[in-house]
């Protein structure tokens, strides 16, 4: 058994150095911080993609909907389910992969 309190782990600011807290076959699991005023744009990912907001506020929008997302929060995407995540004022949220590496996830040139 592994366990995290994830209030207590630190993690780099902003969405280009998210912390991956565990990957496996099963899923990954990666730690993010939103600066005030960060937006990760327009994306999608190859897995199923499950957001909870930790801290904070963050606005989440897929599919023309969009939700003002408040800890304790959970949103979930399809695989290639184009979305985007915005925070005003910094948040801390969890993002859960799964299965990792989804198919087609690119894993770079050997």
């Amino acid at each position: 058994m592994q366990s995290w309190n994830l209030m207590e782990v630190s993690a780099p600011d902003g969405t280009r150095d998210p912390l991956v807290i565990h990957s496996g076959n099963e899923a990954r699991a990666v730690l993010l911080v939103l600066n005030p005023g960060q937006r990760m744009g327009d994306h999608q990912v190859k897995e199923n993609a499950w957001v909870t907001v930790l801290e904070g506020r963050v606005r989440i929008s897929a599919g023309g909907e969009t939700v003002d997302a408040e800890p304790g929060t959970l949103v979930r995407f399809d695989p290639d389910e184009r979305h985007s995540l915005a925070s005003d004022d910094g948040a801390r949220i969890l993002l859960l992969l799964a299965p990792w590496p989804g198919v087609g996830h690119f894993r770079g040139s050997s």
